[in-house]
Formats: structure tokens, sequence, C-alpha cells
């Protein structure tokens, strides 16, 4: 089995070297040249069009893994590689995409018979490096033939088929909207403490709570990580990006005529963090800034 991944971005980049490290055979591209050289140094295959990428992949079948922001960038993506496809070969969205246009990119690729699988991808820039979790849609027969691959680049029981195309964006989209209410308790209760008359100290308080609490969690050792850097997260402008997640969660559960209270109001403090100055909301900049890489803007 050999694998063409598009994109060596965060995410990209760590699952490729993951693949190589558990001696899959990986092909990588990336539109900026210089990174896919980068990659060729280390002894990964790597090539410099789609056409070369697709022809050095298995001629029996095609897979092709693309690991790109959401949105028009996927689309541009597989418009440009579908001319070297041909019935039967796999294309794999590993981002962030919308499950709706998920859906609609399979059912638009199935008409040339090319099959579409979609990923969703969580634990950050480490997971895709050392155990990732995925969350996986698609055609059950094609789950079944990449099952060893998905077990080996990720962390025990971190992977699973969830059902036709656009489940796997779709539960991972709702997990994004849960993450953020998570980030949202953890970063209003850093902000209580911080204005309470006692002299804490924000790693010492997030270190206890990594071990044994009842919040003990990934996102608990990864706030005391950031405090490990910065205890008062100073320069650290609170204003905390939306990339989409939250957003069509809430339009979700809308839609459905379920209230989703903290989700939305979690979404509401990051599109507020725009405005107002607040510690809770460089807690959750922080937050996102150790597990996804994600940019702090300083003052």
């Amino acid at each position: 089995m050999k694998i063409g991944l598009v994109g060596l971005g965060k995410m990209g980049r760590n699952l490729a070297l993951n693949m190589h490290d558990n001696k899959f055979d990986v092909v990588v591209y990336n539109r900026n040249s210089e990174k896919t050289k980068e990659f060729i140094e280390k002894g990964i295959e790597g090539a410099f069009t789609y056409k070369e990428l697709i022809d050095k992949l298995d001629d029996k079948r095609k897979i092709v893994w693309i690991m790109v922001p959401s949105g028009h960038a996927v689309d541009t993506v597989i418009s440009q590689i579908k001319p070297f496809l041909r019935k039967g070969d796999l294309v794999i969205d590993g981002g962030n995409s919308k499950y709706t246009d998920t859906i609609k990119r399979g059912k638009m690729l199935k008409t040339d018979g090319i099959h579409y699988m979609d990923v969703g991808t969580s634990g950050g820039t480490n997971g895709a490096r050392n155990g990732a979790c995925m969350m996986i849609g698609g055609e059950k027969s094609d789950y079944e033939e990449l099952k060893t691959m998905f077990e080996a680049v990720c962390v025990t029981d971190g992977q699973m088929y969830l059902g036709k195309n656009g489940s796997g964006h779709f539960v991972k989209m709702i997990h994004n909207g849960v993450e953020y209410g998570m980030m949202q308790a953890i970063a209003e209760g850093f902000e209580i403490l911080e204005a309470s008359d006692f002299e804490l100290d924000n790693y010492d308080v997030s270190k206890v709570w990594s071990n044994g609490s009842i919040i003990e969690s990934y996102l608990m050792s990864t706030a005391n990580k950031a405090f490990s850097k910065n205890k008062k997260l100073e320069g650290i402008v609170d204003e905390i990006d939306s990339s989409g997640e939250g957003l069509w969660t809430v339009e979700e559960a809308l839609k459905l005529k379920l209230p989703s209270y903290v989700i939305t109001a979690s979404l509401m403090k990051r599109f507020e963090s725009k405005q107002n100055e607040r510690f809770s909301n460089k807690v959750v900049a922080a937050l996102r800034n150790e597990f996804g890489g994600h940019k702090i803007y300083k003052k």
C-alpha cells in the first residue's frame, strides 16, 4: 500500500512522519516545493506535481490523502488530482471539512467511480505525529482495506469507522463543538482563580488538577504545559479565533431544534474576544497554541 499525501502543514507533515515511522510507504506533495524537499532529505519520497505524485502510487489503486484547510482548498486539490485518477481509486479528506461539503464531494466523485473517505482527525499536532484519534466515514470496504494503517497511526482504540460519507466529519464537527465548551469552562475557572484574593500559582493548580482529579484531561494537562511557559500568560492577546466547527455545530443544533447552551455560549465568547480583554480568553488562546500550534498574537 502506497499513500500520496497532499499538504505538509502542521498536521499533514506530522501525519506523513507518523506513517513513515510505522513503515507505510508515503509520497508527499506540497505546493511549496521547499517543504517537499525537506521530506526528501529525510528519506521520504516526494513529488513536485500532482501527476508525478499519482504516477508514483500503486498501479492497482491510487490512494490520495488530502491534509489542507477546509473549504475552497479541498475543492481545488480534488479538481487538480481528478484528471489523473481512475475508477476505483480513493481520495481521503483528513481535514476539518464541513460534513455537508463532504457528502457533496463524495457524490460528485462517485459519478466517475472514484471513492471518497472522510477522516476527522483529532489529537493536535502531537497526535498526528505520535498517535492520533480518527473518526472515519465512507465505504466500509475502503475502511477495512486501510484498517491496519489507521490502527498503526492512531492510539489504541483511537480510530473508528462510523458509517457513510460525511459521518466522520460530522462526528469531528460535534467533537470540536464539545471542545469549545470544555476549553471555555477551564478558562473561566482560571479567570476566577486569577481574580481571587489568594496568591495562587496557575501552574501548580493546573498540575494538581491534571493528576487524579475528576477534571483531569488532555486539555487540563495542556493548560499546565502552557502555564509552565508563562504563568500569567503575559503578552498574549486575548483574541480567540474560530475555525468554523463550533459555528457549524451550533447551526446543526438549531436545525435539529436542540438546545446547546454551553457550546453556543463558548462560540459567542470567541466572537466577543475580538472586542474585550479577558484573562479567560488568554487561557483559551494558550490552550489552542499548545495542542494545535495556533498563532498567539503578541502585543
